[in-house]
């Protein structure tokens, strides 16, 4: 873990566990707030402008609850992070399942096959209004995954709770990821990596952290 006493304040967007975690294996000392939007209420075209577009209500909603002034006053500034992803399965965005069944049906359509992760990050300085986002994108391959530990997965209820009900860390699900590719975008966006596919890619975090300072 690196030293990152730096004289800033982080508060996470997120109430994410894997988020959390990640974030703290950066380095990093924050303070949590959740955005509680509707994202279903947020349709765009493609799913790049989706996770951008909802990192972005996340943000709005969690500056409409606080007293932003005080962040202005402080002399240190505090830096907004907040985040989306979605995941693409033959074409189609997959949101956080609906129920148990949908879970399921996505679980199994993952085995022996193969989806996508695309996944925003949105710095905002809180102290000068500075806000810089990006997206990133990830392959992931399966092997065929067993009916039983599907059954398992959706009893233990983790999946339900997550875009397309995809965690390719969960310790039942790990043995079964045959590959993470990932993809280089364009110049503009960064490699996603397999922190990317848990859902905040250290590399690009870090990158937006330093242009917001």
């Amino acid at each position: 873990m690196e030293d990152k006493s730096c004289p800033f304040k982080i508060i996470l967007g997120s109430s994410s566990i894997a988020r959390r975690k990640i974030l703290a294996e950066m380095g990093y000392e924050f303070t949590l707030m959740s955005a509680d939007i509707d994202e279903k209420d947020i349709r765009k075209e493609n799913p790049e402008d989706l996770v951008m577009a909802l990192a972005e209500a996340k943000a709005e909603a969690i500056l409409h609850r606080g007293p932003v002034g005080d962040y202005i006053k402080e002399a240190d500034p505090t830096l907004l992070i907040t985040s989306d992803q979605v995941v693409i399965y033959e074409g189609v965005v997959r949101e956080k399942p609906a129920n148990e069944k949908e879970a399921r049906e996505f679980i199994q359509g993952y085995s022996g096959g193969h989806a996508a992760t695309v996944g925003s990050v949105l710095v905002t300085n809180l102290k000068t209004g500075f806000r810089k986002g990006a997206w990133d994108r990830v392959e992931i391959y399966f092997h065929e995954i067993p009916d039983e530990i599907i059954e398992k997965l959706i009893e233990e209820g983790t999946v339900l709770h997550v875009a397309g009900g995809l965690i390719i860390e969960h310790p039942l699900i790990k043995p079964y990821v045959k590959q993470v590719v990932s993809l280089i975008i364009s110049v503009n966006h960064m490699v996603g990596t397999t922190d990317s596919v848990m859902g905040l890619p250290k590399a690009l975090t870090q990158k937006l952290i330093k242009e917001a300072l």
